[in-house]
């Protein structure tokens, strides 16, 4: 599973930089490619696994001088194997241990320090699928959106991609990384509205017809303009498709109604705050030239 990366002479360990980049020139070494692999074929090789979160400064991943390996994802040029299938190298325990995490989908690299790193939700994964602590591996995934690295979604669809959702320490850690994304997004909701001006909303309701149905909860809503704002918080898990038609459903219902519904992501609340106020303060504006709408129970979520 490991590899020997000998390091020019020297006295001393080797420092964290070293041990990277003797990891990377293996893996771009021709000893590292399958025997299968064509001789044109391009060979890149990023940083990836707990290494990657190290060197972001995930306070909850080991430092670079503890970790025993260092994980690098490398395309898989042989036979398929699967996404994140690991090869067999020779072992070793010299100055370094480079171990080659294959995959038929390579991301783009980032560089970090100057060193090309895989991107934060492939790097989760691939220090996941290592991890068999439950609360390890919970302090990563919250880490990564509570600090600003990513998303919940990109990383849901990479661990979905590696298969280790079925695995139930990792599917336990992943509800509390959508609690910490849904709690965080929230946050920049309360930020959009009172940071831009908005009128105060009616927050976290659910809307009923009198004497009806329920037609289902909004994270916002402005009862004398019919306005309702609805954070699509939707992860690639199983069931995704029966949630896209409840959703596509409420909508449709609200609309019915008379009720404008502003949809917005994690994303777009993050990288476009000001916009998204203006979404909304437009929709509000546009009310009292439209036609009434129902009148519908507000009530607490």
């Amino acid at each position: 599973m490991t590899h020997e990366v000998p390091l020019p002479p020297r006295t001393g360990l080797p420092t964290s930089e070293e041990r990277l980049r003797a990891a990377l020139l293996y893996a771009q070494s021709d000893a590292a490619a399958p025997p299968t692999a064509h001789p044109a074929a391009p060979h890149r090789a990023m940083i990836t696994g707990l290494a990657a979160l190290a060197l972001r400064c995930f306070s909850s991943a080991p430092s670079l001088l503890d970790l025993e390996r260092i994980d690098v994802l490398v395309p898989d040029l042989g036979e398929p194997t699967g996404p994140g299938a690991r090869a067999p190298l020779p072992a070793a325990c010299s100055y370094t241990s480079a171990h080659l995490v294959r995959t038929r989908i390579l991301p783009e690299p980032e560089l970090v320090t100057g060193l090309p790193v895989a991107p934060v939700p492939r790097a989760l994964a691939d220090a996941v699928a290592q991890l068999a602590d439950g609360d390890e591996v919970r302090r990563l995934l919250v880490e990564a959106v509570r600090g600003g690295h990513c998303e919940p979604h990109p990383v849901v669809r990479e661990l979905t991609r590696a298969r280790l959702l079925g695995l139930p320490h990792v599917a336990d850690a992943v509800d509390s990384l959508l609690a910490e994304g849904r709690a965080l997004t929230e946050g920049r909701l309360y930020e959009m509205v009172f940071g831009h001006g908005l009128p105060d909303p009616c927050w976290n309701v659910e809307l009923r017809v009198p004497g009806g149905p329920h037609l289902g909860a909004v994270d916002a809503y402005w009862p004398d303009q019919a306005v309702a704002v609805e954070i699509d918080a939707r992860t690639p898990r199983a069931g995704a498709e029966a949630a896209w038609d409840a959703y596509t459903h409420k909508r449709e219902a609200l609309e019915q109604l008379g009720i404008t519904v502003v949809h917005v992501t994690p994303e777009k609340l993050r990288d476009s705050l000001a916009q998204q106020a203006a979404v909304v303060r437009t929709a509000l504006m546009a009310a009292d030239e439209q036609d009434p709408a129902e009148y519908v129970a507000v009530l607490p979520r």
